[in-house]
């Protein structure tokens, strides 16, 4: 779904209006008034009534203050007293999704549906191509399919010359790669979090917003204002591709909301691409079959949960995230490590991390601009202490991984790589051929890739579930921010 979109707009609102009630020390004393705010008594209802509205907008203001939303839609408790434990916890809990029962639309199966469109033709290719005989015409001349036999094999929809027939899907459940989403006995959509790979992809397709993840801005504004911390900022590469500014600004804007020194994550794709072109070596000739990389927690997460037999193939190398966390604790063992990025998963990945303690979501750093009123394009543009490659700064888009990892090998004409990008449902089909191959199930041909490179987010981490800005328009932002990187022959 386009981020262009009312809901992600509602979103962003609430994150600004959280944000500027902490920065004015009006929290506690303010926070309940938000709802009438956003939906004042004159608003057209989206739901019943605006009283339901309401209740929908505090539901998402829990989320928002990092607070899992599922039993509380009826608890009567003020969001004050919410945001009062919401600033007195210690790490963030789990899961990082929430799903808002009251907001979801409870679809209807996916199915085919005949639309006016149709003109009972004489050829009625729907009917004839129908392996379920679930197609009549009807006697107001249209053509009707019967639920109860459709297995919906879609020949219907591809063989309607006039395009009368279309695919009605649940967003969420088409979305999810996994099959993790699924109704329970009262139509609503939940979460099996024994499958789920936090993908994210369920929140950003949900029209109705029902997936949220569950926000660690406030915790991190907290220890932002308390003058005995000191608080280190990463931000990865994708971050960059949101702003059209330079990383000197984009360092200085971080350090005029607060943050004590300013690190780039490329510097530590530059270590895991030093590491993995080591490591694919080193397998290449113990006469592996091939190599897949490891720094997308989502990826590796669906490996591990549905594709087994491919964990042999999966690097052993830790994330940029991880690597750069390593540089900062080493620079500054007390300060407390914040990253930024547009991912789900990584929020997954820094509760496992010790070395990471928040995970800021760019969405977040949107608003945390906004209620500062910082412009990073009219910051100035600050020295980068330390440059991390142009390979580096390209892990945020599809192909930028295994590219980074060639330029490293002494003989880079001996691997073969290719790109999965994006982990839908055929994305997970490439995955499993892979795991067959691994398992010996699939034969290993002249053109079988050695090295794989997987994202799970179309077009990289570009088109992550919390991104700002157009993933086309981030892609080349990103190819921008890159070139003023330190450029690394081949070996």
């Amino acid at each position: 779904m386009n981020i262009n979109n009312n809901a992600a707009q509602l979103k962003k609102d609430i994150l600004v209006r959280i944000t500027t009630l902490f920065i004015e020390d009006r929290l506690l004393e303010d926070i309940d008034k938000m709802p009438i705010e956003i939906i004042p008594r004159d608003s057209k209802s989206i739901r019943c009534c605006i009283h339901h509205d309401r209740e929908i907008i505090k539901n998402r203001i829990l989320a928002r203050l990092g607070i899992s939303v599922e039993g509380k839609e009826d608890s009567g408790i003020p969001l004050s007293q919410y945001a009062k434990l919401a600033l007195e916890r210690e790490k963030p809990t789990w899961p990082m999704l929430t799903v808002l029962d009251e907001a979801c639309n409870a679809c209807v199966k996916a199915n085919f549906m005949v639309t006016n469109a149709c003109q009972a033709c004489l050829a009625r290719p729907c009917m004839v191509n129908c392996p379920k005989n679930a197609i009549d015409i009807l006697d107001e001349k249209r053509a009707f399919i019967h639920s109860e036999k459709c297995i919906n094999c879609g020949l219907c929809l591809k063989n309607c010359p006039y395009h009368a027939i279309i695919y009605i899907p649940v967003p969420c459940e088409e979305s999810c790669p996994v099959g993790a989403i699924n109704k329970n006995e009262f139509g609503k959509e939940v979460i099996d979090y024994h499958k789920c790979i936090f993908c994210g992809n369920c929140m950003r397709e949900c029209p109705f917003s029902a997936m949220m993840d569950k926000g660690q801005l406030l915790d991190v504004l907290k220890h932002l204002k308390d003058d005995n911390k000191k608080v280190n900022v990463m931000y990865a590469p994708s971050i960059a591709s949101q702003f059209n500014a330079k990383p000197g600004q984009l360092k200085s804007a971080l350090l005029k909301i607060g943050f004590g020194k300013v690190w780039e994550v490329a510097l530590g794709a530059d270590i895991t691409s030093d590491k993995e072109a080591h490591e694919f070596e080193e397998r290449m000739e113990k006469g592996d079959k091939l190599m897949t990389t490891s720094c997308c927690p989502a990826y590796v997460k669906a490996v591990r949960r549905h594709v087994p037999e491919l964990i042999p193939c999966v690097s052993e190398t830790r994330t940029p995230m991880h690597y750069t966390a390593e540089m900062m604790r080493e620079d500054d063992s007390e300060a407390i490590n914040v990253f930024i990025g547009p991912c789900l998963a990584k929020r997954r990945e820094s509760i496992d991390d010790d070395l990471v303690d928040y995970c800021l979501s760019m969405e977040e750093l949107d608003a945390l601009f906004i209620a500062t009123g910082t412009d990073v394009m009219k910051e100035p543009d600050l020295n980068i202490d330390v440059i991390p490659t142009s390979s580096g700064r390209k892990y945020a888009m599809s192909g930028g991984v295994a590219e980074a990892v060639k330029i490293r090998l002494k003989h880079p004409e001996k691997v073969k790589p290719t790109v999965i990008d994006g982990l839908d449902k055929e994305g997970m089909k490439q995955l499993k051929n892979f795991g067959k191959i691994q398992s010996g199930e699939l034969p290993v041909q002249d053109d079988t890739p050695n090295l794989v490179e997987v994202m799970a987010c179309k077009g990289g981490c570009v088109g992550g579930p919390c991104v700002v800005k157009n993933p086309k328009v981030a892609t080349v932002q990103l190819q921008k921010y890159a070139t003023d990187g330190v450029e690394i022959l081949s070996k």
